[in-house]
């Protein structure tokens, strides 16, 4: 039996939406099988390091069981030896594995509160330096990024989401200045991201999932040599919001 034109929208939207929560699930599954054992034999020999490895493992399997795939660019022009603020956009749940996993840098990230609840998630959270930020408590916000901070000045990279939140397909929503923060008194340049396509894959809002190539794309790195002030901050936030905004073609 032949469908009609009509019909041929709405089937596949089922079949967006059955993707979706397959992605969801995979993410799930990944998620029972293998963390329990390892934060376990993590917290009994006490060595944090076992968990990293498999929470790479993790985000890169997860990305390709939902049929994503990851083309990185950019990372030609970093210094191997230097620490970086990756200072990025954010439109989907793909982001979060996306940057993990495709920096080529063993990253730690900034991280809303909420994946705190999270079962089994929020617990290893901390085994791979993901901090969680409550920014609706100003005073916490600020000891989250302190305590950042000084895993930067140790030589841990770190990954921000700088818009607080997922934006909605084709959005671009203003930045935060908390990672600037950081940078500038870590005194490590930042490496602006632009992100592209997660929001076509798997957006904000949409509940509907497809298979398709993400764009890593990692800009020049900013100095943030000599911010010292809030008015050089806010120079540095609009500078690396502008060149990602360029690269999304914003």
């Amino acid at each position: 039996m032949r469908l009609s034109v009509a019909a041929i929208p709405t089937l596949m939207r089922i079949f967006r939406r059955l993707h979706y929560w397959w992605s969801l699930f995979v993410a799930g599954a990944l998620l029972l099988i293998f963390a329990p054992p390892v934060l376990l034999v993590a917290w009994l020999t006490g060595n944090h390091e076992l968990v990293y490895p498999w929470a790479l493992f993790g985000a890169r399997n997860w990305l390709k069981l939902s049929g994503v795939t990851v083309r990185v660019s950019g990372n030609e022009g970093l210094d191997p030896a230097q620490t970086y603020v990756f200072i990025s956009n954010h439109r989907s749940y793909l982001d979060t594995a996306t940057i993990f996993a495709y920096t080529g840098r063993r990253l730690g990230l900034l991280a809303k509160k909420e994946l705190l609840n999270v079962p089994i998630l929020g617990y290893g959270m901390g085994f791979v330096n993901v901090m969680a930020i409550d920014r609706s408590n100003s005073e916490r916000a600020r000891a989250t990024v302190e305590a950042a901070t000084a895993r930067i000045r140790s030589g841990r990279s770190f990954g921000v989401f700088a818009e607080g939140t997922r934006a909605r397909p084709g959005e671009f929503l203003a930045f935060k200045k908390g990672a600037f923060y950081m940078a500038a008194q870590a005194q490590v340049p930042i490496v602006p991201v632009a992100i592209k396509n997660t929001d076509f894959l798997m957006g904000k809002g949409t509940g509907e999932a497809k298979s398709g190539l993400i764009d890593l794309v990692m800009l020049a790195p900013v100095p943030t040599a000599g911010c010292s002030t809030d008015e050089d901050i806010r120079r540095l936030v609009n500078r690396v919001h502008d060149m990602i905004g360029h690269e999304l073609d914003l």
